[in-house]
């Protein structure tokens, strides 16, 4: 079940998404690791931020909504104190930081601290988090995400890049156009296996949305709007890891994660034949923290029943036709 992700060795394709895992260990009180591939952190800004007020994160149907409003330490005492003490590398779990911001200038301030340390193995760049301003207009905008990612790769030039997608786009901008905006922006790595724009795709962050209470008319989280993960998002997710790796991401050789809605091993199972090569978990893992390891044995065993000897042999396989 290891995988090779863009040239990370990881023991298990499950990497658990960004803000549903803490800052980087705590799920190792609950999870067995050696069916983790890696941990990404919460999005980490360039000043410390409190995010929303309540109610930020409520249930809806075959859905979670949330708006948290990336909440965090700030980059200063997560490179200092939170990065540095982590044990997930000790068990053979890749720490990977994702970086949010509202300007080029923030992004980079964040990158800059992060790359070269010891305990990060790859930044995941969080340009599509639809519940706070700024930040996801990268994501709707193909130059505008190129020339950030450029400018990132220059502030990391020796650190995997990660680029998070958001699942819809507005307007004539589709999401095969902002996947070769970031595979194709032109960075300046140091590394040999380094891209000069993004190592890796993430497909996708949460889907915009809106809950109303009707007994108060109100909307059900402070923020008025958020972001919807779950189950409800995952057939969408599917088409999208689909569209990209058949227009773009084969040919490139650049890996995607595929997020969205996984709560069982035939969901991820699915992502695989669309075309990823990880899988990433959030929504599950805050209803059942054990949830990867099931999910982890799960794709071992259809992994075998398919006849493959690794799981990479799956990627994309999917049948389509009569």
């Amino acid at each position: 079940m290891s995988i090779d992700l863009a040239g990370l060795g990881l023991q298990s394709p499950i990497i658990l998404a960004a803000g549903t895992a803490g800052y980087a260990d705590e799920i190792l009180d609950v999870a067995k690791p050696s069916t983790l591939g890696a941990v990404t952190s919460k999005s980490i800004t360039a000043q410390p931020r409190e995010g929303h007020p309540t109610w930020r994160l409520v249930p809806v149907r075959g859905a979670m909504l949330n708006a948290i409003g990336l909440a965090n330490t700030g980059i200063e005492r997560f490179a200092e104190h939170v990065a540095p003490t982590h044990r997930l590398n000790a068990h053979g779990v890749s720490l990977f930081a994702s970086v949010a911001g509202d300007t080029i200038e923030g992004y980079v301030q964040v990158a800059a601290q992060l790359d070269g340390l010891e305990s990060i193995d790859a930044v995941e760049l969080n340009v599509s988090c639809p519940n706070v301003h700024g930040g996801a207009d990268f994501g709707v905008d193909p130059p505008a995400l190129a020339e950030l990612v450029g400018h990132v790769r220059a502030a990391l030039p020796s650190t995997r890049l990660i680029v998070k997608l958001p699942p819809v786009a507005t307007g004539l901008v589709g999401i095969v156009q902002l996947a070769r905006a970031a595979i194709e922006a032109q960075g300046k790595p140091d590394g040999p296996n380094l891209r000069p724009g993004a190592d890796v795709l993430c497909l996708c962050n949460t889907m915009p949305a809106m809950a109303i209470d009707v007994k108060t008319g109100k909307p059900r989280i402070s923020n008025g709007t958020g972001g919807l993960s779950g189950p409800a998002v995952h057939a969408i997710v599917v088409k999208i890891i689909h569209d990209v790796y058949t227009s773009i991401a084969r040919e490139e050789g650049v890996p995607i994660i595929g997020l969205g809605g996984v709560t069982n091993w035939e969901d991820a199972a699915e992502f695989v034949l669309a075309g990823a090569s990880a899988i990433g978990m959030g929504t599950a893992t805050m209803a059942d923290p054990t949830s990867p390891t099931r999910i982890h044995r799960g794709l071992l065993k259809w992994t075998e029943r398919m006849g493959a000897i690794k799981l990479s042999e799956l990627v994309g396989r999917v049948r389509l036709g009569v």
